[in-house]
């Protein structure tokens, strides 16, 4: 973690009082979104495994008579039922103690997030992050929203290149079979040929533009507030630790409340320290991606406007010169839906 970075962060604690304001209580659908995000991650059973062939299992982990030396019979030995019996013992007692550990800390988060809701209690806020974070949630929302537009343009105008090309045909087919109109039917027939060439020329723009802006929107800017929701619970839980030790503190000192202090230091320090790790990490992601958005929407904008100009304007050479310049080459035209895309 960067010193530099540690040092810029507006670190405070903000105490909440309601003073018998019920504004807050709207927001209890915030509060269960919230409960439900401490719940979801429960304890990790997995991380206790059988040994000794486990119960029901072979006899891997059972020592042969054969193997034992002494005097026969009278040698004292384990038997494989009781020694089974003791892993899983064990194994329980192990994964007791994984729950257990999970139920306090949910409770203590639980408990912290209520006290931070209702105005008991005090919560550390990093304004200048915090700021960054929720313009980049509101970047997102108006990001999906261009998204979604771009989409529906290229839908509406995959069937309109569609329907080109079957009224480019229909054309074509009376000017063979209608001497009289043969001319005009032809000229009628090359124009919607033409439209329609130009066209799919646009939807490889349009759907090169698409693409980009969905990586950007559902792999990056996703990625880095995937780290901005493991910041939020490591904050959470920071604290509620902070808020346990500081009640140990004000009691009395004897010498059970002492080695309670002590675990309750130690435990504190530990999501201390993962809290500014994580801080740190979404302050250099944040960075980085502002920095890639800039880049990446400087390209597509720039495309989508040359494209779009070029196209509506009857310039052939210069809707093709566009797709030169971003490296964007054409599939074989009457590919099945609706991309005629690929990128070098």
């Amino acid at each position: 973690m960067s010193d530099g970075i540690m040092s810029k962060a507006a670190t405070m604690e903000i105490p909440i009082s309601s003073n018998g304001d019920t504004g807050s209580l709207p927001e209890d659908d915030g509060l269960e979104q919230d409960l439900q995000q401490v719940m979801v991650s429960g304890p990790n059973l997995n991380e206790t495994s059988i040994v000794s062939g486990g119960y029901g299992g072979t006899a891997e982990g059972i020592i042969p008579t054969s193997t034992i030396k002494g005097s026969g019979l009278h040698q004292p030995h384990p038997s494989p039922a009781i020694g089974g019996e003791e892993v899983v013992r064990g194994i329980a007692v192990e994964k007791f103690d994984i729950v257990k550990k999970w139920g306090i800390n949910t409770y203590k988060c639980t408990k912290q997030l209520i006290s931070e809701r209702f105005g008991r209690g005090s919560r550390t806020v990093d304004l200048e992050l915090e700021t960054q974070i929720e313009l980049l949630r509101e970047t997102k929302r108006k990001y999906e929203c261009v998204l979604q537009l771009a989409r529906a343009f290229t839908n509406h105008f995959y069937s309109l290149v569609q329907t080109q090309h079957a009224l480019g045909d229909a054309f074509a087919d009376l000017s063979q079979k209608s001497p009289e109109l043969q001319e005009e039917f032809g000229y009628n027939a090359e124009t919607q040929k033409l439209l329609c060439k130009n066209g799919e020329t646009l939807l490889g723009a349009v759907n090169f533009f698409v693409s980009s802006i969905n990586t950007l929107v559902n792999k990056t800017m996703e990625d880095t507030l995937m780290t901005v929701k493991q910041y939020e619970t490591a904050r959470l839980e920071y604290d509620a630790y902070r808020t346990d030790l500081e009640e140990l503190s004000m009691g009395p000192r004897d010498a059970s409340t002492l080695c309670r202090l002590d675990a309750a230091q130690s435990q504190f320090q530990s999501h201390k320290d993962k809290y500014e790790k994580l801080r740190a990490d979404v302050a250099i992601k944040l960075k980085f991606l502002e920095e890639n958005k800039i880049k990446v929407m400087h390209k597509q904008l720039l495309l989508f406007h040359n494209a779009i100009s070029a196209y509506f304007a009857g310039n052939q050479q210069q809707l093709e010169q566009t797709l030169k310049q971003f490296n964007i080459k054409l599939k074989t035209p009457g590919a099945e839906k609706p991309s005629w895309l690929e990128e070098q």
